[in-house]
């Protein structure tokens, strides 16, 4: 079966009570299909670039579908119907990535990789380096 990832943003006015309903209600709706939701991320409520439908928030939540074409045209008709989800992008991948997302790495792991000013900082406290003696032109 294809793979896809969806994602999807709910307005900022609804509880997390009330998106995780949702995301239950359209994982169900790709079970019933014949589809599998092998991941399920809430990224949590989080600012939009710009205003969407008078909301500058929203809660993102993502999804890692195996399903059929028939069943994630079903969710994407589903999804605009809903007046709760502002946004959604599916998108057919080739592979799932296992693991966290890359929204949902823990902060540690970012800083395992050091900040951009103290790699900065360590270049300037070495000594640096002499250029190579360069022979003088001879005279004629």
């Amino acid at each position: 079966m294809p793979l896809y990832e969806n994602v999807f943003i709910a307005r900022q006015d609804i509880s997390g009570v009330q998106v995780d309903a949702l995301a239950d209600s359209f994982a169900q709706l790709v079970a019933d299909h014949g589809g599998e939701v092998r991941k399920r991320e809430y990224w949590g409520l989080r600012n939009l670039a710009y205003r969407m439908r008078k909301n500058r928030k929203g809660h993102y939540v993502l999804f890692n579908l195996s399903a059929p074409p028939a069943a994630i045209a079903e969710l994407e008709r589903t999804m605009r119907i809903n007046e709760d989800v502002i946004r959604y992008l599916t998108i057919r991948v080739d592979t799932l990535e296992e693991g966290p997302s890359a929204m949902m790495q823990s902060r540690s792991s970012r800083e395992e990789r050091g900040r951009r000013g103290e790699r900065e900082r360590a270049a300037e406290a070495a000594p640096p380096e002499r250029p190579a003696a360069v022979p003088e032109p001879a005279e004629a």
